[in-house]
């Protein structure tokens, strides 16, 4: 933490007396914090998220930094992909496929291309922790499937709302894609798109709109690993620890997402008014086969 304390003071062009004059503290106390000799406090650290909140300095951006960082000196076989996961309180023992069955692509191990939305999943928590990880796709079973809607009715799958039409062609469909698979891939969706999956299954906005939001987002991939024999193929080179200040200000950004996730789709329902069809009409339709 030591650097980024560093940083955030030079960003504010502030002197090691005038940064601790802003929280409060003396020039020995930042001293003591920039040479790795003492860790702030929680009201210390807070009180340089809101400075660098004031002064416009990104601290999520230096979090990335680090991390980056961090795997460039890993030195991997170029046969094996990098990813990130993230964790509400440590991974403890083997890793496994034990994340919740109603999660995006079902219960698995979930890791990413970028660090940001590990991140954001772990941060409210004081335990979080992050982690790169390597994945040996090698004799591995793998479904891609495309930011359209596949991925949503996959999603809708997963999360247990197509059970009126089991039986149908469409629900063994995906059902088909969800058990085939020892690593199921697909693009990563952010809070916003949360939010506007949420109001395609609500029936609020149309396959149309919400196809041209997800593909709109460009946030890298998810790589989840939906067996034990993909998960035994998972190997974690580097335990990455939040601190409260980067939590907190991971936090924020995590909340924009939310907001602007509001503004997308209702912006998105006036683009599409007219185009595409609803969730319930798609399972209306499937239905038919059962009668």
């Amino acid at each position: 933490m030591q650097e980024m304390i560093r940083m955030i003071r030079e960003k504010t062009g502030l002197s090691q007396t005038a940064f601790g004059d802003a929280l409060g503290v003396s020039f020995s106390t930042v001293n003591r914090w920039e040479n790795g000799k003492a860790l702030p406090n929680k009201i210390a650290q807070l009180g340089m998220h809101d400075l660098a909140k004031d002064k416009s300095i990104s601290i999520v951006s230096m979090i990335v930094d680090k991390i980056q960082q961090e795997e460039y000196k890993l030195n991997l076989d170029d046969q094996k992909l990098v990813l990130y996961h993230g964790s509400k309180a440590g991974i403890g023992g083997k890793i496994s496929p034990i994340s919740r069955d109603r999660c995006d692509f079902g219960k698995g191990f979930y890791m990413g291309t970028a660090p940001e939305q590990p991140l954001s999943l772990a941060c409210d928590f004081e335990q979080s922790r992050l982690y790169i990880v390597s994945l040996d796709l090698k004799g591995l079973a793998c479904v891609t499937v495309d930011p359209d809607i596949d991925w949503a009715m996959l999603v809708a799958f997963n999360r247990g709302k197509m059970t009126d039409i089991k039986g149908t062609s469409l629900y063994r469909k995906y059902e088909k894609m969800a058990n085939d698979a020892d690593i199921i891939i697909g693009s990563i969706a952010n809070d916003r798109m949360f939010f506007v999956l949420d109001n395609f299954f609500q029936g609020n906005i149309t396959d149309a709109a919400l196809v041209g939001s997800l593909s709109a987002l460009d946030l890298g991939l998810q790589y989840v690993a939906v067996t034990q024999k993909a998960c035994d193929h998972v190997h974690i080179e580097k335990e990455i620890g939040l601190s409260y200040l980067e939590r907190i200000c991971i936090q924020d950004i995590a909340e924009e997402n939310r907001e602007k996730g509001i503004s997308l789709a209702d912006d998105i329902c006036k683009a599409y008014r007219r185009e595409g069809v609803f969730f319930d009409e798609i399972l209306r339709s499937a239905k038919e086969e059962l009668r």
